[in-house]
């Protein structure tokens, strides 16, 4: 829910200010930051879907060669490796479970399965490699095993580059956020000093339209960090 958890800090903080400030614009303030945080809150958990998804893709490769080795026919040790990798139980990987479930087990065409399951949901991409090795093998015989612990591997290698350039990108951010955090830094330093800040900014015209200006420049300033976060990980913006 959008307005569980950071949505109802900030709406709660607004309130408080509102009451201190005697002015409704922190209150107002809450409530525009509860959809946008909700939206945020909603964008990382599709993003930690996603990064779950692609390596229950890796796992569902290795669990596959396993059974290949064994010596179980192609469909039987699909179908071994869906389930024993759990995607039946998943929520998020139930639906693509059912499609390769269904060709393994009737004598479907696996090599479509396996692309219609991997557009299904973002993360499930590497299953087109899978697909493409599963094709290979059957029309030129090639080793499905050893193509699948390649794919395998690529996909943990994938994932080991993304989590290296997100760390690398945690300084800026970090920066980021500091720097966003500045103005409130200095407002709580002129009320310190006797000052009056909150008065000029939510009481007078000019203090208001400082404000507003203010808080526009500051998403401004947010939205192309953000973006160019984004572009650097390789994200749609």
């Amino acid at each position: 829910m959008r307005w569980a958890g950071p949505g109802l800090f900030a709406l709660a903080a607004g309130a408080v200010l509102g009451v201190v400030t005697h002015s409704p614009v922190p209150v107002l303030a809450g409530l525009v930051a509860v959809p946008l945080v909700g939206r945020m809150r909603e964008r990382r958990a599709a993003r930690a879907g996603a990064e779950r998804a692609a390596a229950a893709v890796a796992a569902l490769c290795a669990t596959l060669a396993a059974e290949l080795r064994a010596g179980r026919p192609p469909h039987l040790a699909l179908a071994e490796a869906v389930e024993t990798a759990g995607w039946p139980e998943s929520a998020e990987l139930a639906g693509a479970a059912g499609l390769l479930l269904s060709a393994a087990r009737f004598g479907g065409d696996v090599p479509q399965a396996l692309r219609s399951a991997g557009r299904r949901r973002e993360g499930l991409h590497g299953l087109a490699a899978v697909a493409a090795c599963w094709q290979v093998a059957v029309d030129g015989g090639a080793g499905l095993a050893a193509a699948l612990d390649r794919a395998a591997g690529a996909l943990r290698a994938e994932a080991d580059q993304r989590d290296d350039l997100r760390a690398q990108l945690a300084g800026p951010r970090s920066t980021a956020v500091l720097l966003a955090l500045l103005p409130v830094f200095g407002l709580v330093l002129g009320s310190g000093l006797g000052a009056d800040p909150s008065a000029v900014l939510l009481h007078t015209p000019a203090g208001l339209a400082c404000l507003v200006a203010g808080g526009l420049l500051e998403c401004a300033g947010l939205a192309w960090t953000g973006r160019i976060i984004r572009a650097a990980e390789g994200r749609p913006s």
